[in-house]
């Protein structure tokens, strides 16, 4: 990536995080209330949060890049589908929305960018605890939190064993054990949201099995830092891992820190 590149790239990433963190403003102020639960048509559940989050995001997005496509958990319409061989925007205004509902506070505004089908930028902030994420593939990754604004990196196992994440809210016990037979283990935390695939993008986790169903927004930008951060994302078979699928469901995966 050259200079100029660069450049642009770190002012887009920049524009995408101001986004996310008045996402975030928007969804704490609904959290201090007695809001609503509702649910959507698939049974899950849907607040006021996830709805004014979004056409928050929307619109900034429309405003900021015009000509980029926008997927979004709480706007997309049944039967329209990017083309994957252009860019385009993977929203999830409230990932996490048990957590919410929990107010357990581990839940995330999901912004990303896909392009040939991977994610280019992303980025992952969790308004409660006052933690975001950011990376770019070329320019690494970083996290701002109460200690400040540094960079991170995915770390290579250590000797005393992995630790391992998993879903807090879409646990497979089996299946995890399953996967988990054979490897030398050192701890097992739970966590909700995106949250995970950033833990290991910081270099607080190893690897994180994700043995349930997963939609392409719940996870894109956290792939994003993830992959900028110097990790990964595998199918469960070591395969590629692609984004711009017909129905946007994502096959059983595993991401992996360095090494």
């Amino acid at each position: 990536m050259n200079d100029t590149a660069g450049s642009q790239v770190q002012s887009l990433l920049a524009e995408i995080e101001m986004i996310a963190l008045e996402a975030g403003r928007k969804i704490m102020e609904i959290y201090a209330t007695d809001f609503d639960v509702s649910d959507k048509s698939d049974k899950s559940p849907v607040t006021l949060a996830d709805t004014a989050a979004d056409a928050l995001i929307v619109e900034r997005l429309r405003a900021l890049t015009p000509d980029i496509r926008i997927v979004s958990e709480e706007s997309v319409q049944a039967g329209e589908q990017p083309d994957p061989s252009r860019p385009f925007w993977l929203v999830d205004p409230l990932d996490g929305t048990k957590e919410f509902i929990n107010r357990n506070g581990e839940f995330t505004v999901n912004i990303a960018l896909v392009e040939q089908r991977q994610p280019a930028l992303g980025v992952v902030f969790a308004p409660a605890i006052d933690r975001l994420f950011a990376g770019a593939a070329g320019l690494g990754a970083q996290v701002q939190d109460t200690d400040g604004r540094r960079d991170i990196h995915a770390r290579v196992p250590p000797v005393e064993g992995l630790t391992v994440v998993a879903s807090r809210s879409h646990g497979d016990a089996a299946a995890l054990d399953a996967f988990l037979a054979g490897r030398k283990v050192a701890d097992l935390r739970n966590a909700g949201s995106s949250l995970k695939l950033c833990l290991v993008a910081a270099g607080e986790a190893d690897v994180y099995p994700r043995l349930g169903r997963t939609m392409e927004w719940d996870i894109a930008a956290g792939h994003a830092v993830l992959r900028a951060a110097g990790g990964r994302v595998t199918r469960l078979d070591g395969g590629v891992f692609e984004y711009g699928k017909p129905d946007f469901e994502n096959p059983h995966f595993v991401a992996w820190g360095a090494g």
